[in-house]
Order: C-alpha cells, then sequence, then structure tokens
C-alpha cells in the first residue's frame, strides 16, 4: 500500500497585527459566548433536577454533575485567560508601524463593570 500524496497547497493570507488581534479576540469571544450557554444549561438542568428530583439521591447527582461541569468550564475560562494574556503581549510589528498612526500598543480588554 502506498503512502497518500498530500497535495502542495499554500494559500497566501496576509494580515496586519490589528486583523491578528482582532481575529484572536474574537475567537475569545465566541468561545465565551458558547461557555455562557453551557453554564445556562446546566442552571435549566439542575431546576429541573430539583422539581422532578424522588429522592435525596437525586438531588446529588444533579449537583455532582453540574459541578463536574462546572470544573470543566473553570479549567477552559483559565486556559482562556492565558490566551488573552498572551495575545495582549504580542509585539508591535515595525512594519504596522509605519502603516497606521493609531495606538502601538495591544488593545486593552474591556472593564467589567460590577452594576
Amino acid at each position: 500500500m502506498s503512502m497518500p500524496e498530500i497535495p502542495n497547497i499554500t494559500p497566501e493570507i496576509n494580515l496586519k497585527r490589528e486583523e491578528v488581534i482582532n481575529l484572536l479576540l474574537a475567537s475569545i469571544a465566541m468561545e465565551e459566548i458558547g461557555l455562557s450557554h453551557i453554564i445556562n444549561a446546566e442552571g435549566e438542568k439542575l431546576q429541573k433536577a430539583i422539581q422532578h428530583a424522588e429522592c435525596f439521591e437525586d438531588l446529588l447527582e444533579a449537583n455532582n454533575s453540574v459541578e463536574r461541569m462546572l470544573k470543566t468550564i473553570i479549567k477552559k475560562e483559565m486556559l482562556l485567560q492565558f490566551k488573552l494574556e498572551d495575545i495582549l503581549e504580542i509585539p508591535v510589528d515595525e512594519h504596522d508601524h509605519h502603516d497606521h498612526h493609531h495606538s502601538h500598543k495591544p488593545p486593552k480588554p474591556p472593564k467589567h463593570s460590577d452594576h
């Protein structure tokens, strides 16, 4: 059996530093939206378990299931935080320095307000 041949595909993608940072930040935002949907679903699952539990063990089982999922989400949140920190440390590209008259610092993440 012969080895499969992999075609030589070399797409040319030219993105400026600001475009790359925006795409990376958008990817974090999309993951955060996905995690928020999972958290909401876990809350609904727990509410349904409370309504339909026949014994204390049913409640413990539902609680343990939600707890496991929330621990997984927390781990993912930590990875997203590391990703954000890495994005904010992307060095300034000297070519961008000459192409734009914008601020040359990485974009700051939005501040969260506690209302």
